[in-house]
């Protein structure tokens, strides 16, 4: 079998597409530690932007949606996600028309499953992030997601936020800083966070009033836990007294 090893990078894997796509036994991974079988012949693929090109107008001929539905499962956690992402594009190729409602395929079923999963974890960000006001006025969320979709956030809050923030994703070193009118998604390392009087003070009165509301006689963990994955709670203020 050929593996063809992208970079993590949009045009990496339309590069790899292109190459890979006449290959009868193939696959094609950004996970630098696959377990790779005897005999199994390795292609680094480096960006090609003419290659990248010619597969993303490919798409876009019988599905101008397409295109979006595969950037957004590359941010993906799965292992699996440039294969999938690359079996759904030879079958969109293949039959010439949109496919994603062909649910008697399997690369079909596969990709919606982790568009879903993106979606789903997405949604429950916008409700689930905390942001604490530093000393300077700009706004600080860390979170450490299963997917990458800290540029799916970035528009949701730049639109409902009326501050300069940074959303951190900690796992990944990388944050979304937005300056009152424009964002942008960089590298980041360790964040040192000076935070403001008055989020010292809020932050003191959401852990006395979640203590009063708290009986420990009558715990409900399994309730929280079903409301807000464990998790997610190393983030929270009122779990990290």
């Amino acid at each position: 079998m050929k593996f063809f090893i992208c970079d993590d990078t949009p045009e990496s894997f339309f590069t790899a597409v292109f190459y890979a796509y006449s290959e009868s036994d193939c696959f094609i991974t950004s996970d630098k530690e696959i377990q790779l079988s005897l005999g199994s012949e390795i292609v680094q693929v480096h960006s090609d932007t003419e290659k990248c090109e010619r597969v993303r107008r490919g798409l876009y001929r019988y599905d101008n949606g397409a295109e979006n539905d595969i950037l957004k499962a590359l941010r993906s956690c799965n292992n699996r996600k440039e294969q999938i992402c690359f079996m759904y594009i030879k079958r969109l190729l293949e039959f010439k028309k949109s496919v994603r409602n062909a649910f008697n395929l399997s690369e079909v079923v596969e990709l919606n499953n982790i568009l879903y999963q993106i979606t789903e974890e997405t949604h429950r960000f916008t409700g689930f992030l905390r942001f604490k006001e530093n000393a300077n006025g700009t706004l600080y969320a860390p979170y450490s997601p299963d997917n990458d979709i800290t540029g799916l956030l970035m528009p949701h809050f730049a639109a409902r936020l009326n501050a300069p923030f940074v959303i951190h994703d900690v796992k990944r070193k990388i944050a979304g800083l937005y300056n009152g009118s424009t964002w942008i998604i960089t590298c980041v390392g360790d964040a040192e966070i000076c935070p403001s009087d008055s989020e010292r003070a809020f932050e003191s009165l959401w852990k006395k009033y979640y203590k009063a509301v708290n009986i420990k006689e009558r715990p409900h963990e399994k309730q929280m836990k079903s409301s807000m994955p464990v998790r997610y709670w190393k983030f929270l203020p009122e779990k990290n007294d």
